[in-house]
């Protein structure tokens, strides 16, 4: 057996050759099917990416089926600290199942998170994360602006402190005006906000789009692909280009 640690520090141990996965989060699911997709045997059904992964589903990131994850008797689940709930991950734990779990709360700490992951997992580090590593060592240096970036509807949530997506999206000159908020993801008055600019509007988790949200802000929206603001993975090496040109 392997000793290592996640972004939680516990220390996780693996066969010294993994052969079994179950993810339970969609980014960490593409993450190692860009690597070993042969290592996956379950995900959730949100896992999308790759579009051709052929494995057994075990229901969603909030409600996996725990039983079914067992039958699959995985080497190790991988999880998110944010993604997944903590009973659930202890669940797995107490049957003797080793559960990997991320945390990252900026683009850096995505980026060493997947190093440390799929070293410990797979073997290996996939030469898109170097690739995604000089896409965002660069500085930003353009125009700054203020955004709202909401989440969900009904009710209104959006972005607050300390997210991945709020890091990301400061390094591209977009600043979240309510990042200081003692909430990671607030609920909000829409006629009640701080001064901003622009308003982003992923198309996840809430599905998003010209006709769903902006309607509802006085100020320019925009549209954005969710997947390339949330998820840490291979769509980093395109994120940022990609998110640039969809804000402009």
């Amino acid at each position: 057996m392997n000793s290592a640690r996640d972004d939680l520090g516990n220390v996780v141990e693996l066969p010294s050759e993994v052969r079994r996965v179950v993810s339970i989060v969609p980014s960490l699911t593409e993450s190692i099917a860009s690597t070993r997709a042969d290592l996956i045997v379950g995900a959730t059904d949100w896992c999308t990416h790759p579009a051709n992964l052929d494995v057994i589903r075990v229901r969603g990131t909030k409600n996996p089926d725990l039983e079914r994850i067992r039958e699959l008797l995985p080497d190790v689940v991988v999880a998110n600290a944010e993604e997944n709930r903590a009973v659930d991950l202890d669940a797995l734990r107490s049957t003797g199942i080793a559960v990997w779990t991320t945390a990252p709360a900026t683009v850096p700490d995505a980026l060493d998170s997947l190093e440390r992951m799929l070293s410990a997992i797979v073997g290996d580090v996939p030469p898109w994360l170097p690739d995604a590593r000089a896409v965002w060592s660069a500085p930003y240096e353009g125009m700054r602006r203020r955004a709202v970036i909401p989440i969900w509807r009904r009710p209104w949530m959006v972005l607050g402190r300390d997210t991945f997506a709020g890091d990301l999206l400061s390094r591209i000159g977009i600043d979240n005006v309510l990042r200081e908020s003692t909430e990671r993801y607030p609920r909000i008055d829409v006629d009640a906000l701080p001064e901003y600019d622009v308003v982003v509007l992923p198309d996840e988790p809430y599905p998003f789009s010209p006709d769903d949200g902006p309607e509802e802000f006085a100020k320019p929206a925009r549209c954005v692909s969710g997947r390339h603001l949330t998820w840490y993975g291979p769509s980093l090496v395109e994120a940022r280009e990609l998110l640039s040109g969809q804000l402009a």
